[in-house]
Protein backbone atom coordinates (compact mmCIF):
# COMPACT_ATOMS: atom_id res chain seq x y z
CA UNK A 1 0.00 0.00 0.00
CA UNK A 2 1.51 3.26 -1.29
CA UNK A 3 1.41 6.39 1.08
CA UNK A 4 -1.48 8.26 -0.66
CA UNK A 5 -3.44 5.31 0.11
CA UNK A 6 -2.59 4.82 3.64
CA UNK A 7 -3.73 8.47 4.01
CA UNK A 8 -6.83 7.92 2.47
CA UNK A 9 -7.29 4.85 4.79
CA UNK A 10 -6.50 6.45 7.40
CA UNK A 11 -9.13 9.51 6.92
CA UNK A 12 -11.57 7.53 5.89
CA UNK A 13 -11.16 5.04 9.43
CA UNK A 14 -11.01 8.42 11.09
CA UNK A 15 -14.90 9.68 9.77
CA UNK A 16 -16.06 6.24 10.33
CA UNK A 17 -15.00 6.33 14.14
CA UNK A 18 -16.06 10.09 14.84
CA UNK A 19 -19.76 8.91 13.25
CA UNK A 20 -19.89 6.30 15.24
CA UNK A 21 -19.50 8.38 17.96
CA UNK A 22 -23.32 10.33 16.67
CA UNK A 23 -26.00 9.74 19.12
CA UNK A 24 -28.55 7.28 16.66
CA UNK A 25 -31.93 8.72 15.83
CA UNK A 26 -34.62 7.86 18.42
CA UNK A 27 -37.64 5.69 17.02
CA UNK A 28 -40.11 8.73 16.90
CA UNK A 29 -37.65 10.81 14.66
CA UNK A 30 -38.00 11.06 11.25
CA UNK A 31 -34.49 11.09 9.52
CA UNK A 32 -33.61 13.78 7.83
CA UNK A 33 -30.16 14.01 5.29
CA UNK A 34 -27.49 15.78 7.65
CA UNK A 35 -26.38 19.07 6.17
CA UNK A 36 -23.01 19.00 8.10
CA UNK A 37 -20.49 21.10 9.08
CA UNK A 38 -21.79 25.11 8.72
CA UNK A 39 -21.26 26.30 5.57
CA UNK A 40 -20.43 30.00 6.45
CA UNK A 41 -18.44 32.46 9.29
CA UNK A 42 -21.99 33.61 10.20
CA UNK A 43 -23.62 30.20 10.47
CA UNK A 44 -20.34 28.93 12.23
CA UNK A 45 -20.64 31.75 14.86
CA UNK A 46 -24.42 30.76 15.62
CA UNK A 47 -23.65 27.36 15.88
CA UNK A 48 -21.24 28.23 18.82
CA UNK A 49 -23.45 30.69 20.60
CA UNK A 50 -26.13 27.93 20.22
CA UNK A 51 -24.25 24.93 21.74
CA UNK A 52 -22.45 27.52 24.19
CA UNK A 53 -26.09 28.39 25.54
CA UNK A 54 -27.60 24.76 25.69
CA UNK A 55 -24.83 23.69 27.64
CA UNK A 56 -25.08 26.13 30.32
CA UNK A 57 -28.01 25.02 32.70
CA UNK A 58 -30.18 28.08 33.08
CA UNK A 59 -33.28 26.13 35.39
CA UNK A 60 -34.60 27.33 38.02
CA UNK A 61 -32.78 24.65 40.63
CA UNK A 62 -29.86 24.79 42.20
CA UNK A 63 -27.81 23.58 39.42
CA UNK A 64 -29.29 26.15 37.11
CA UNK A 65 -27.81 29.76 36.86
CA UNK A 66 -28.78 32.06 34.26
CA UNK A 67 -26.28 34.72 35.37
CA UNK A 68 -23.33 32.69 34.23
CA UNK A 69 -25.02 32.73 30.49
CA UNK A 70 -25.85 36.26 30.39
CA UNK A 71 -22.18 36.93 31.18
CA UNK A 72 -20.81 34.44 29.02
CA UNK A 73 -22.61 36.61 26.44
CA UNK A 74 -21.49 39.73 27.58
CA UNK A 75 -18.15 38.73 26.68
CA UNK A 76 -18.67 37.68 23.27
CA UNK A 77 -20.94 40.92 22.46
CA UNK A 78 -18.09 43.23 24.40
CA UNK A 79 -15.26 41.24 22.06
CA UNK A 80 -17.70 42.17 19.24
CA UNK A 81 -16.88 46.06 19.84
CA UNK A 82 -20.04 47.03 21.78
CA UNK A 83 -19.16 49.96 24.44
CA UNK A 84 -19.24 49.50 28.32
CA UNK A 85 -22.56 51.39 28.79
CA UNK A 86 -24.19 49.82 25.81
CA UNK A 87 -23.89 45.94 27.32
CA UNK A 88 -25.35 45.80 30.85
CA UNK A 89 -26.39 42.28 32.71
CA UNK A 90 -28.17 43.21 35.73
CA UNK A 91 -30.94 41.41 38.20
CA UNK A 92 -32.54 41.30 41.23
CA UNK A 93 -30.98 37.96 42.22
CA UNK A 94 -27.26 36.75 42.43
CA UNK A 95 -28.22 33.85 39.89
CA UNK A 96 -30.77 35.37 37.47
CA UNK A 97 -29.51 38.32 35.70
CA UNK A 98 -30.20 39.58 32.44
CA UNK A 99 -28.59 40.40 29.33
CA UNK A 100 -29.64 43.95 27.48
CA UNK A 101 -27.24 44.92 24.74
CA UNK A 102 -27.90 48.24 22.50
CA UNK A 103 -26.77 48.58 18.91
CA UNK A 104 -26.33 52.48 18.26
CA UNK A 105 -28.79 53.93 15.72
CA UNK A 106 -28.26 57.20 13.02
CA UNK A 107 -31.59 59.20 14.75
CA UNK A 108 -31.55 59.52 18.63
CA UNK A 109 -34.74 60.60 18.61
CA UNK A 110 -36.45 57.80 17.07
CA UNK A 111 -37.80 55.31 19.85
CA UNK A 112 -35.68 52.04 19.16
CA UNK A 113 -37.01 48.50 18.12
CA UNK A 114 -36.61 45.84 21.07
CA UNK A 115 -35.37 42.14 20.06
CA UNK A 116 -36.82 39.82 22.83
CA UNK A 117 -35.96 36.35 24.11
CA UNK A 118 -35.46 34.53 27.59
CA UNK A 119 -32.28 32.58 28.88
CA UNK A 120 -33.87 30.63 31.38
CA UNK A 121 -35.16 27.16 30.53
CA UNK A 122 -37.44 24.27 32.10
CA UNK A 123 -35.69 21.55 34.14
CA UNK A 124 -34.97 18.44 32.37
CA UNK A 125 -33.61 14.65 33.75
CA UNK A 126 -31.32 12.95 31.54
CA UNK A 127 -32.98 9.74 32.43
CA UNK A 128 -36.16 11.06 30.87
CA UNK A 129 -34.61 11.64 27.90
CA UNK A 130 -33.32 8.64 25.26
CA UNK A 131 -30.23 6.85 26.18
CA UNK A 132 -27.46 8.59 23.86
CA UNK A 133 -28.94 11.92 24.57
CA UNK A 134 -27.79 14.41 27.81
CA UNK A 135 -30.59 17.67 28.08
CA UNK A 136 -27.70 19.82 29.11
CA UNK A 137 -25.28 18.75 26.19
CA UNK A 138 -25.31 20.42 22.33
CA UNK A 139 -25.60 16.78 20.33
CA UNK A 140 -25.98 17.17 16.71
CA UNK A 141 -27.46 13.62 15.07
CA UNK A 142 -29.73 13.49 12.06
CA UNK A 143 -30.04 16.78 10.89
CA UNK A 144 -31.26 18.28 14.32
CA UNK A 145 -29.86 19.74 17.15
CA UNK A 146 -30.86 18.18 20.30
CA UNK A 147 -30.79 19.68 23.80
CA UNK A 148 -32.92 21.64 26.23
CA UNK A 149 -33.67 24.65 25.26
CA UNK A 150 -33.22 24.07 21.76
CA UNK A 151 -36.64 25.01 20.90
CA UNK A 152 -37.46 27.32 23.76
CA UNK A 153 -35.67 29.35 23.35
CA UNK A 154 -32.16 29.19 23.33
CA UNK A 155 -32.40 28.86 19.52
CA UNK A 156 -34.13 32.31 19.31
CA UNK A 157 -30.99 33.74 21.53
CA UNK A 158 -28.48 32.63 19.51
CA UNK A 159 -30.06 34.14 16.20
CA UNK A 160 -30.53 37.81 17.83
CA UNK A 161 -27.06 37.47 19.51
CA UNK A 162 -25.06 36.21 15.93
CA UNK A 163 -26.83 39.05 14.12
CA UNK A 164 -26.24 41.71 16.64
CA UNK A 165 -22.43 40.63 16.94
CA UNK A 166 -22.22 40.24 13.05
CA UNK A 167 -23.83 43.82 12.11
CA UNK A 168 -21.33 45.25 15.16
CA UNK A 169 -18.42 43.81 13.31
CA UNK A 170 -19.29 44.83 9.99
CA UNK A 171 -19.72 48.47 11.07
CA UNK A 172 -23.38 48.65 9.97
CA UNK A 173 -25.24 51.35 11.98
CA UNK A 174 -29.14 51.29 11.95
CA UNK A 175 -31.27 54.26 11.07
CA UNK A 176 -32.45 54.17 14.97
CA UNK A 177 -31.18 52.66 18.28
CA UNK A 178 -31.52 48.64 18.02
CA UNK A 179 -31.88 46.72 21.86
CA UNK A 180 -31.36 42.94 22.31
CA UNK A 181 -32.45 41.80 25.72
CA UNK A 182 -32.07 38.17 27.20
CA UNK A 183 -34.20 37.81 29.65
CA UNK A 184 -34.34 35.51 32.87
CA UNK A 185 -37.44 34.05 34.67
CA UNK A 186 -39.70 33.64 31.32
CA UNK A 187 -40.21 29.99 32.12
CA UNK A 188 -41.11 30.26 36.03
CA UNK A 189 -43.27 33.15 35.66
CA UNK A 190 -41.30 35.25 38.41
CA UNK A 191 -40.65 38.99 38.35
CA UNK A 192 -36.83 39.19 38.02
CA UNK A 193 -37.40 38.87 34.33
CA UNK A 194 -39.04 41.67 31.74
CA UNK A 195 -41.35 42.24 34.66
CA UNK A 196 -37.72 43.70 37.12
CA UNK A 197 -36.39 45.68 33.60
CA UNK A 198 -39.63 47.19 33.03
CA UNK A 199 -40.01 48.16 36.73
CA UNK A 200 -36.99 49.28 37.06
CA UNK A 201 -34.62 50.05 33.95
CA UNK A 202 -37.02 50.79 31.26
CA UNK A 203 -34.55 53.23 30.08
CA UNK A 204 -32.88 50.08 29.03
CA UNK A 205 -35.48 48.48 27.21
CA UNK A 206 -38.08 50.97 26.21
CA UNK A 207 -38.66 50.91 22.07
CA UNK A 208 -41.19 52.12 20.03
CA UNK A 209 -42.19 48.29 19.30
CA UNK A 210 -40.49 44.56 20.57
CA UNK A 211 -40.16 41.58 18.05
CA UNK A 212 -40.16 38.25 20.69
CA UNK A 213 -38.72 34.96 18.95
CA UNK A 214 -40.25 33.25 22.06
CA UNK A 215 -43.82 33.36 20.15
CA UNK A 216 -45.67 33.22 16.74
CA UNK A 217 -45.22 30.50 14.40
CA UNK A 218 -42.76 29.40 11.48
CA UNK A 219 -45.03 26.05 10.39
CA UNK A 220 -43.82 22.55 9.12
CA UNK A 221 -46.50 20.41 7.99
CA UNK A 222 -45.89 17.03 6.94
CA UNK A 223 -42.48 18.30 5.88
CA UNK A 224 -43.08 21.40 4.15
CA UNK A 225 -43.17 24.77 5.38
CA UNK A 226 -46.43 26.06 5.08
CA UNK A 227 -46.74 29.54 6.66
CA UNK A 228 -45.17 32.40 9.00
CA UNK A 229 -47.14 33.02 11.62
CA UNK A 230 -46.98 36.38 13.21
CA UNK A 231 -48.13 37.00 16.75
CA UNK A 232 -49.79 39.44 17.03
CA UNK A 233 -51.53 38.53 20.84
CA UNK A 234 -51.80 35.52 23.08
CA UNK A 235 -54.52 34.19 25.97
CA UNK A 236 -54.47 35.57 28.77
CA UNK A 237 -54.03 33.25 32.10
CA UNK A 238 -56.01 33.37 34.92
CA UNK A 239 -56.45 30.46 37.62
CA UNK A 240 -59.74 30.19 39.65
CA UNK A 241 -60.09 28.36 43.15
CA UNK A 242 -63.65 27.11 43.67
CA UNK A 243 -64.53 26.28 47.30
CA UNK A 244 -66.98 24.61 48.93
CA UNK A 245 -67.26 24.58 52.94
CA UNK A 246 -69.35 22.51 54.83
CA UNK A 247 -70.14 21.57 58.70
CA UNK A 248 -69.05 17.81 57.50
CA UNK A 249 -69.71 14.84 60.45
CA UNK A 250 -69.10 11.13 60.78
CA UNK A 251 -69.17 9.40 57.53
CA UNK A 252 -71.45 6.73 59.09
CA UNK A 253 -74.34 9.25 59.25
CA UNK A 254 -74.17 10.37 55.70
CA UNK A 255 -76.24 13.48 54.25
CA UNK A 256 -77.01 14.80 50.57
CA UNK A 257 -75.58 17.73 51.48
CA UNK A 258 -71.67 17.08 50.77
CA UNK A 259 -69.08 19.21 49.63
CA UNK A 260 -67.38 16.86 47.58
CA UNK A 261 -70.65 16.29 45.44
CA UNK A 262 -71.41 19.82 45.38
CA UNK A 263 -68.03 20.36 43.71
CA UNK A 264 -68.43 17.73 41.71
CA UNK A 265 -71.48 18.64 40.01
CA UNK A 266 -70.64 22.01 39.58
CA UNK A 267 -67.42 20.76 38.01
CA UNK A 268 -69.72 18.33 35.82
CA UNK A 269 -71.89 21.05 34.07
CA UNK A 270 -68.51 23.20 33.30
CA UNK A 271 -67.52 19.93 31.44
CA UNK A 272 -70.57 20.61 29.42
CA UNK A 273 -69.82 24.27 28.89
CA UNK A 274 -68.47 25.96 25.93
CA UNK A 275 -67.83 29.86 25.71
CA UNK A 276 -69.29 31.15 22.91
CA UNK A 277 -67.38 31.89 19.64
CA UNK A 278 -65.12 35.20 19.73
CA UNK A 279 -63.07 36.03 16.78
CA UNK A 280 -60.76 39.24 16.70
CA UNK A 281 -58.66 40.98 14.09
CA UNK A 282 -55.53 38.44 14.58
CA UNK A 283 -58.15 35.31 14.49
CA UNK A 284 -60.32 36.07 11.66
CA UNK A 285 -57.54 36.89 9.40
CA UNK A 286 -55.92 33.89 10.40
CA UNK A 287 -58.73 31.66 9.55
CA UNK A 288 -59.09 33.50 6.53
CA UNK A 289 -55.62 33.67 5.39
CA UNK A 290 -54.53 30.33 5.77
CA UNK A 291 -58.31 28.60 4.63
CA UNK A 292 -55.64 28.40 1.08
CA UNK A 293 -53.58 26.30 3.08
CA UNK A 294 -55.87 23.35 3.44
CA UNK A 295 -55.58 21.75 0.36
CA UNK A 296 -56.23 18.42 1.14
CA UNK A 297 -59.06 19.07 3.57
CA UNK A 298 -62.00 20.88 1.68
CA UNK A 299 -64.65 20.87 4.50
CA UNK A 300 -61.62 22.39 6.81
CA UNK A 301 -61.18 25.27 3.99
CA UNK A 302 -64.27 25.58 3.92
CA UNK A 303 -65.05 25.91 7.56
CA UNK A 304 -62.18 28.84 8.08
CA UNK A 305 -63.77 30.75 5.71
CA UNK A 306 -67.47 30.03 6.76
CA UNK A 307 -66.05 30.66 10.37
CA UNK A 308 -63.96 34.07 9.68
CA UNK A 309 -66.80 35.69 7.82
CA UNK A 310 -69.30 37.95 10.34
CA UNK A 311 -71.19 36.60 11.52
CA UNK A 312 -69.46 33.09 12.16
CA UNK A 313 -71.03 30.01 11.03
CA UNK A 314 -71.74 28.09 13.98
CA UNK A 315 -71.80 24.76 12.47
CA UNK A 316 -68.38 25.54 10.91
CA UNK A 317 -67.38 26.43 14.60
CA UNK A 318 -68.93 23.29 15.83
CA UNK A 319 -66.93 21.15 13.13
CA UNK A 320 -63.73 23.38 14.20
CA UNK A 321 -64.10 22.92 18.09
CA UNK A 322 -63.48 19.12 17.87
CA UNK A 323 -60.13 20.66 17.26
CA UNK A 324 -58.29 21.09 20.55
CA UNK A 325 -56.21 24.32 18.57
CA UNK A 326 -58.85 25.43 16.46
CA UNK A 327 -60.95 25.33 19.22
CA UNK A 328 -58.58 27.41 21.78
CA UNK A 329 -58.49 30.21 18.68
CA UNK A 330 -62.14 30.80 18.59
CA UNK A 331 -62.86 31.05 22.04
CA UNK A 332 -62.12 31.67 25.82
CA UNK A 333 -61.28 28.17 27.33
CA UNK A 334 -61.27 27.17 31.21
CA UNK A 335 -60.46 23.30 32.27
CA UNK A 336 -60.39 21.95 35.47
CA UNK A 337 -56.89 21.22 36.47
CA UNK A 338 -56.42 20.23 39.69
CA UNK A 339 -58.71 18.35 42.88
CA UNK A 340 -58.80 18.04 46.34
CA UNK A 341 -61.69 17.55 49.19
CA UNK A 342 -61.63 16.08 52.89
CA UNK A 343 -59.33 15.28 55.62
CA UNK A 344 -60.37 11.98 56.99
CA UNK A 345 -61.06 8.54 55.74
CA UNK A 346 -64.27 8.13 57.95
CA UNK A 347 -65.44 11.64 58.16
CA UNK A 348 -66.99 14.10 55.54
CA UNK A 349 -65.74 16.51 54.12
CA UNK A 350 -65.74 19.77 55.64
CA UNK A 351 -63.76 21.20 52.46
CA UNK A 352 -63.70 20.72 48.59
CA UNK A 353 -61.35 22.58 45.92
CA UNK A 354 -60.07 22.78 42.50
CA UNK A 355 -58.63 24.91 40.41
CA UNK A 356 -60.12 26.08 37.11
CA UNK A 357 -57.18 27.33 34.97
CA UNK A 358 -58.67 29.67 32.03
CA UNK A 359 -57.12 31.02 28.83
CA UNK A 360 -58.95 34.41 27.75
CA UNK A 361 -59.54 35.93 24.68
CA UNK A 362 -57.42 38.95 24.99
CA UNK A 363 -60.95 41.29 24.82
CA UNK A 364 -62.29 39.51 27.55
CA UNK A 365 -62.24 40.43 31.29
CA UNK A 366 -61.82 38.66 34.83
CA UNK A 367 -65.08 39.99 35.69
CA UNK A 368 -66.54 38.83 32.91
CA UNK A 369 -64.84 35.54 32.87
CA UNK A 370 -65.67 35.22 36.32
CA UNK A 371 -69.45 35.99 36.78
CA UNK A 372 -69.79 33.39 33.46
CA UNK A 373 -68.34 30.58 35.70
CA UNK A 374 -70.77 31.67 38.39
CA UNK A 375 -73.61 30.95 36.15
CA UNK A 376 -72.25 27.96 34.84
CA UNK A 377 -71.37 26.42 38.10
CA UNK A 378 -74.78 27.36 39.05
CA UNK A 379 -74.43 26.57 42.80
CA UNK A 380 -74.23 29.44 45.23
CA UNK A 381 -72.14 27.20 47.81
CA UNK A 382 -69.31 26.87 45.57
CA UNK A 383 -67.14 29.90 46.16
CA UNK A 384 -65.16 31.69 42.86
CA UNK A 385 -61.79 33.33 43.19
CA UNK A 386 -59.01 34.54 41.27
CA UNK A 387 -55.72 33.01 42.17
CA UNK A 388 -52.43 34.69 42.47
CA UNK A 389 -51.88 37.99 40.14
CA UNK A 390 -54.06 38.38 36.82
CA UNK A 391 -53.72 40.80 34.55
CA UNK A 392 -55.23 40.97 31.33
CA UNK A 393 -53.06 42.07 28.31
CA UNK A 394 -54.48 43.55 25.15
CA UNK A 395 -53.46 42.12 21.89
CA UNK A 396 -50.98 44.06 19.59
CA UNK A 397 -52.42 46.36 16.59
CA UNK A 398 -51.73 44.54 13.76
CA UNK A 399 -48.41 46.52 11.60
CA UNK A 400 -49.16 46.45 8.22
CA UNK A 401 -45.52 48.20 7.49
CA UNK A 402 -44.32 44.76 9.35
CA UNK A 403 -46.38 42.51 7.76
CA UNK A 404 -45.19 43.72 4.18
CA UNK A 405 -41.33 43.00 5.50
CA UNK A 406 -42.51 39.22 5.95
CA UNK A 407 -43.99 38.67 3.19
CA UNK A 408 -41.14 40.19 1.38
CA UNK A 409 -38.79 38.12 3.59
CA UNK A 410 -41.05 35.06 2.66
CA UNK A 411 -40.57 35.85 -0.66
CA UNK A 412 -37.14 36.36 -0.89
CA UNK A 413 -36.09 32.99 1.36
CA UNK A 414 -39.20 30.60 1.21
CA UNK A 415 -41.02 31.04 -1.79
CA UNK A 416 -43.89 33.40 -0.85
CA UNK A 417 -44.94 30.90 1.85
CA UNK A 418 -47.98 32.72 3.22
CA UNK A 419 -47.73 35.44 6.37
CA UNK A 420 -50.72 35.51 8.68
CA UNK A 421 -51.28 36.95 12.18
CA UNK A 422 -51.70 34.70 14.76
CA UNK A 423 -53.10 34.40 18.52
CA UNK A 424 -50.99 32.42 20.61
CA UNK A 425 -52.77 30.24 22.80
CA UNK A 426 -49.56 29.35 25.68
CA UNK A 427 -47.91 33.01 27.04
CA UNK A 428 -44.99 34.62 26.77
CA UNK A 429 -42.87 37.57 28.49
CA UNK A 430 -44.63 39.69 25.43
CA UNK A 431 -47.81 39.63 27.83
CA UNK A 432 -45.77 42.26 30.09
CA UNK A 433 -44.60 44.11 27.38
CA UNK A 434 -47.98 44.60 26.04
CA UNK A 435 -49.08 45.57 29.65
CA UNK A 436 -46.39 47.96 30.12
CA UNK A 437 -47.42 49.95 26.70
CA UNK A 438 -44.78 48.32 24.04
CA UNK A 439 -46.44 46.35 21.28
CA UNK A 440 -45.04 42.81 20.66
CA UNK A 441 -44.98 40.70 17.83
CA UNK A 442 -43.68 37.13 17.53
CA UNK A 443 -41.23 36.38 15.33
CA UNK A 444 -39.80 32.39 15.66
CA UNK A 445 -37.28 32.98 12.49
CA UNK A 446 -37.39 28.95 12.53
CA UNK A 447 -39.74 26.49 11.17
CA UNK A 448 -40.85 23.70 13.60
CA UNK A 449 -43.03 20.79 13.29
CA UNK A 450 -46.42 20.97 14.36
CA UNK A 451 -46.56 17.47 14.71
CA UNK A 452 -43.39 17.18 16.13
CA UNK A 453 -43.45 19.76 19.60
CA UNK A 454 -40.89 18.84 21.85
CA UNK A 455 -40.39 21.98 23.88
CA UNK A 456 -40.52 21.33 27.47
CA UNK A 457 -40.50 17.57 26.79
CA UNK A 458 -38.31 14.85 26.03
CA UNK A 459 -35.94 14.97 23.35
CA UNK A 460 -36.07 18.44 22.55
CA UNK A 461 -34.52 19.19 19.29
CA UNK A 462 -35.02 22.03 16.16
CA UNK A 463 -33.71 20.94 12.32
CA UNK A 464 -30.21 22.14 11.99
CA UNK A 465 -31.06 23.11 7.98
CA UNK A 466 -33.93 25.14 9.89
CA UNK A 467 -31.68 26.71 12.14
CA UNK A 468 -29.07 27.99 10.10
CA UNK A 469 -32.16 29.41 7.36
CA UNK A 470 -33.14 31.00 10.79
CA UNK A 471 -29.15 32.59 11.05
CA UNK A 472 -29.98 34.22 7.36
CA UNK A 473 -33.80 34.94 8.27
CA UNK A 474 -32.95 36.91 11.45
CA UNK A 475 -29.64 38.73 10.18
CA UNK A 476 -31.74 40.00 7.32
CA UNK A 477 -35.20 40.93 9.49
CA UNK A 478 -32.82 43.19 11.61
CA UNK A 479 -31.37 44.96 8.50
CA UNK A 480 -34.95 45.88 7.21
CA UNK A 481 -36.17 46.60 10.54
CA UNK A 482 -33.07 49.11 11.42
CA UNK A 483 -32.77 50.34 8.37
CA UNK A 484 -36.20 51.72 8.16
CA UNK A 485 -38.20 54.97 10.29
Amino acid sequence: MNFKSLLCLVGLLAATFAWAQQPPLTPSSPGRPDPGLPGTPAQQLARDIFKELVEINTTDTPAGNVTTAAEAMAVRVRAAGYAAEDVHVAGPLANKHNLVVRLRGRNRDAKPVLFLGHLDVVQALKQDWSPNLDPFKFTEAGGYFYGRGTSDVKDGDALLLSSFIRLKREGWVPSRDLILALTADEEGGESNGIQWLLKNHRELIDAEYCINTDAGDFVIQKGKRTLLGLQTSEKNYVDFQLEVKNRGGHSSRPVKDNAIYHLSAGLDRLAKFDFPVELNDTTRAFFERTAALQVNDGQTAADFRAVAKTPSDPAAAARLSQSPYYNSLLRTTCVATRLEGGHANNALPQTARAIVNCRMLPADSLEQVKETLVKVLADDRISVSIVGEAIPAPASLLRPGLMRQLETMSARLYGGIPVAPVMDTGASDGKYLRIGGIPTYGVPGVFADVDDERAHGKDERIGVKDFYDGVEFYYLFIKELGGSN
